[in-house]
């Protein structure tokens, strides 16, 4: 039988009062009133380091939730995602005080331009020592597009095609801008950096015009680690091209088809099926025995603010929950035809439709696995069985959630070789796929790096004959607050 390598392990969390956990920080073991202090970061950090985590894994948002009662204060009062801090300013204090755990950075494309972001993650790889990853996201709450300068969120169609772009100008910075050999730091002749190794991108593009140079040199991966989630098939098209972690959104008995369907993107767009992993989400509630296991389980639910669940759940599904009753049984629902797609979906997946609405959405913020250390061993084995690559872990109070999993899940994992017993060394990248801190040839980025260089060698425009992606240009930013969503955070 041949040996499976060890799952990729990610700590999900958010710079924030309240994700997951929905008013466990009203608990007098939760840490999480802490968030604006150092110390309760830098100790997590070291924690999941002990525990040999791949990735710190930072969500983010940019607007507070609204949609629920056609107003943000139930999300302001409860805590759930705001208050929000910079997650880009607190990974350099963590980097530094570890030396293995990567840390992955949430931001959305139209949070500033490509230009400025190439520099800041060329920056943080640097601070790392290349342990810096990208989760690209394109938005999904309609009052970060109004914060950010926009009318109202873009279109689903024009916000992946800024996401094209975007990445597209940001690879010809990072990784056709500096020549490897640019900087000599010559200290006899008082010369840093070649000048003839250093050119401009010129880069033209619908939404983006970046003629460079990048203002970094190169950072130890060039371009970060990449991560991305994905819904529709515009979005899946995008992960398969761009993206080297992909989430899978449902649940175990779903992987499968989903990880099939990942997987065939990215040969679809020119890649291999290898190049890319993927993660499932879970969370996990641990007692020495079963009995407590629940017992935590239901003190957990017990604190839980039903008001939060459904602001951030109104947010998922793109409409204002607070208009079903919560007495209103699932079938009733359904029948009436009143739900959302999302909300359709989520309703009609419901194990039994004589639920309550109540039941029905304290469930879906609820499924996690709740057991012994051995029982929660043998789910993420059957995840791992399902073909799925990693798991990106939900806490449920924080810290004591990952302590628990590292104190009581990890060591069994360790010894069914599930979870690795120690980190591989060099890059983010070089630790999750096995190969160099750079990435494969097969990737658009490092396409658009030997292109340039070709360009370069015969004499020709660097963007001669080489458009960036298939739609016109582009100045108008047409609303649509109906659109799919494509990422949770």
């Amino acid at each position: 039988m041949t040996k499976r390598p060890p799952l990729i392990f990610s700590a999900f969390n958010e710079f924030v009062l309240s994700h997951h956990d929905h008013g466990a920080w009203r608990r007098p073991d939760s840490r999480q009133t802490e968030l604006n202090t150092t110390g309760y970061w830098i100790d997590l950090a070291k924690l999941l380091e002990r525990g040999r985590f791949d990735f710190l894994f930072f969500a983010d948002v940019l607007a507070p939730y609204d949609l629920y009662g056609g107003n943000r204060d139930a999300a302001i009062a409860t805590g759930m995602q705001t208050p929000v801090n910079d997650p880009a300013v607190l990974i350099p204090i963590l980097a530094h005080e570890t030396t293995d755990l990567s840390f992955a950075l949430t931001e959305n494309i139209l949070q500033e331009p490509p230009y400025t972001f190439a520099r800041k993650i060329s920056t943080l790889d640097h601070l790392s020592g290349g342990r810096i990853a990208w989760n690209i996201v394109t938005s999904f709450l309609p009052g970060a597009g109004r914060n950010l300068g926009h009318s109202g969120l873009p279109s689903h169609e024009e916000r992946y095609g800024r996401a094209e772009d975007y990445v597209t100008a940001a690879y010809k910075l990072w990784e056709a801008s500096w020549d490897d050999d640019a900087v000599i730091a010559d200290r006899e002749r008082g010369i840093y950096t070649d000048p003839s190794k250093v050119h401009t991108v010129d880069h033209v593009g619908p939404y983006y015009d970046v003629p460079g140079p990048h203002l970094t040199e190169p950072s130890p991966q060039r371009t970060p680690f990449l991560f991305n989630a994905a819904a529709s098939g515009t979005g899946i098209e995008f992960a398969g091209k761009h993206a080297e972690v992909l989430f899978t959104s449902g649940g175990r008995e779903g992987a499968p088809a989903s990880i099939r369907t990942l997987r065939a993107a990215a040969v679809a767009a020119g890649r291999a099926a290898s190049d890319v992993k993927i993660l499932g989400g879970l969370g996990v509630v641990v007692g020495s025995t079963e009995q407590e296991a629940r017992r935590l389980d239901a003190e957990l639910r017990d604190i839980q603010s039903l008001e939060s669940i459904l602001v951030k759940l109104s947010g998922f599904w793109q409409e204002d929950l607070s208009r079903y009753e919560l007495s209103s049984t699932v079938a009733d629902i359904l029948n009436d035809g009143s739900p959302g797609p999302l909300a359709k979906q989520v309703l009609s997946g419901a194990p039994d439709v004589s639920w309550t609405f109540e039941t029905l959405v304290r469930w879906a913020a609820n499924r996690h696995v709740v057991g012994t250390p051995e029982q929660v061993a043998d789910e993420i084995d059957a995840w791992q069985d399902a073909g799925i690559d990693g798991l990106n872990l939900q806490y449920l109070v924080s810290p004591g959630s990952f302590e628990d999993f590292v104190d009581q899940v990890r060591p069994l994992l360790v010894e069914r070789g599930t979870m690795r017993a120690e980190y591989e060394p060099g890059t983010a990248r070089e630790k999750v796929t096995g190969s160099g801190p750079y990435l494969p040839e097969r990737h658009p980025a490092r396409r658009i790096r030997a292109e340039f260089a070709q360009r370069r060698a015969a004499g020709l425009p660097v963007n001669a004959d080489a458009p960036v992606v298939d739609t016109p240009r582009v100045d108008a930013s047409p609303v649509d607050a109906h659109h799919p969503i494509e990422e949770r955070a």
